[in-house]
């Protein structure tokens, strides 16, 4: 696919950007060099294969989920102004 001048100019104004007149036919090439390799790329048959989520796959690395700290809740509590059932009481500041 072979973009031309003005296709050029409305991309590049859709993308508010502004482009010297010289830098257009630079512009041209690259683009259809970009959309040439989308073409390809949606010519391959990927029938079958599962997308991936990471090209990798690693597993992920993770840790037990263990309680490494004592419920200090009581302690804590005692210090605030208000309490109530184990949560903080604080003043109404929406109406």
């Amino acid at each position: 696919m072979s973009l031309d001048k003005s296709e050029v100019q409305k991309i590049a104004w859709l993308a508010r950007l502004a482009i010297d007149e010289q830098d257009i036919p630079n512009y041209s090439v690259e683009l259809s060099n970009i959309l040439d390799l989308v073409e390809r790329m949606n010519s391959v048959d990927t029938d079958g294969i599962s997308p991936l989520a990471h090209p990798l796959e690693l597993p992920a690395r993770l840790r037990g989920d263990e309680i490494t700290e004592k419920d200090q809740r009581e302690h804590f509590q005692k210090h605030a102004p208000l309490t109530d059932e184990g949560c903080y009481l604080v003043p109404k500041v929406i109406e």
